[in-house]
């Protein structure tokens, strides 16, 4: 248990490391938030100072809300790992100690979703906290916004969106897992050298962060706006005075935070279809980055604590 709890974990926080910039990206993008941000064309003159503290802004914003993954997407994939190889030995041999050496595509599909929902516990805090940190504004440290939602609903507020994070998380590594191991098994050979496998390692574990995104893309689409939805304008603002102040919804008490389905409908009615599919294109070359690194990672460390 030792040798993929740290494999796993290491892996999570390389990934969240190389990951991160995109992130932000993907989250604005999905949030609507992206396209509310002044260019610097509208931005009046300000002094050479000024400007360097801006660029300097910007640059350190890369790393926003990369606070609570760092700590919490280590032990989360580590969660992950272990509770994949148990239940994937489990599933074909009826011992949690019991590794299987072929495993059938449906059992590492089903563990694939049984490791993500063990997840739940951490992924659903984590990535509330990792999405209202990407899109807040003036920005906010990780440990301020957990604060906030803490003071504003006690344990409930930290788990704000876990329904659908559990949900998209099963699926998602039911696919991300399956993906990983069909690619692995087609690609690889005996005879491959070590350079060789490790680059198909790299290229397997890339290809299975893009078919786990593609899979679940939609419904993270809906689970970041509803995690930030007191964050980020109201359509009827933007329409009527897209330079005026956005009208935020902060004002509003917790339980007043519409469901996910009409959340998903509001999107749908204002945006249309591609609503749920944007930021697809950055989250698919983040994917293959992040998770080729972490699947290098995983095997690599996996090797050195087992032999």
């Amino acid at each position: 248990m030792a040798a993929d709890f740290w494999a796993g974990y290491s892996a999570g926080v390389v990934g969240i490391v190389v990951g991160n910039p995109l992130d932000i990206l993907k989250t604005r993008l999905q949030a609507g938030t992206w396209r509310t941000e002044p260019s610097s064309s509208t931005l009046p003159d300000v002094s050479a100072n000024t400007r360097n503290n801006a660029t300097s802004q910007r640059w350190t914003s890369l790393l926003r809300g990369a606070a609570a993954p760092i700590l919490g997407y280590g032990l989360l994939n580590a969660l992950l790992f272990v509770s994949y190889n148990r239940s994937l030995a489990l599933l074909n041999t009826g011992s949690m100690s019991d590794w299987p050496e072929n495993p059938s595509a449906w059992s590492i599909w089903t563990a694939g979703a049984l490791g993500g929902l063990a997840t739940f516990i951490v992924s659903a805090p984590t990535e509330l906290v990792k999405c209202r940190a990407q899109v807040s504004n003036p920005p906010q440290s990780s440990l301020d916004i957990a604060r906030q939602m803490w003071k504003q609903a006690g344990l409930r507020g930290l788990y704000l969106g876990g329904g659908i994070t559990s949900v998209r998380d099963a699926v998602g590594y039911g696919f991300y897992f399956w993906s990983y191991e069909m690619t692995k098994r087609a690609m690889t050979a005996e005879s491959d050298s070590h350079n060789q496998q490790a680059l198909k390692v790299l290229l397997c574990g890339g290809l299975a962060g893009i078919v786990t995104w593609s899979s679940i893309f939609p419904l993270d689409v809906i689970k970041t706006r509803y995690q930030t939805w007191d964050l980020v304008p109201t359509h009827s603002s933007m329409v009527a005075s897209p330079a005026a102040q956005p009208l935020l919804r902060q004002t509003l008490p917790f339980t007043a935070r519409p469901s996910t389905l009409h959340i998903a409908k509001e999107a749908y009615a204002a945006e249309g279809i591609s609503v749920f599919s944007r930021g697809l294109g950055v989250c698919s070359a983040r994917a293959f980055v992040v998770n080729a690194v972490q699947w290098a990672v995983y095997e690599y460390v996996m090797k050195q604590l087992t032999h």
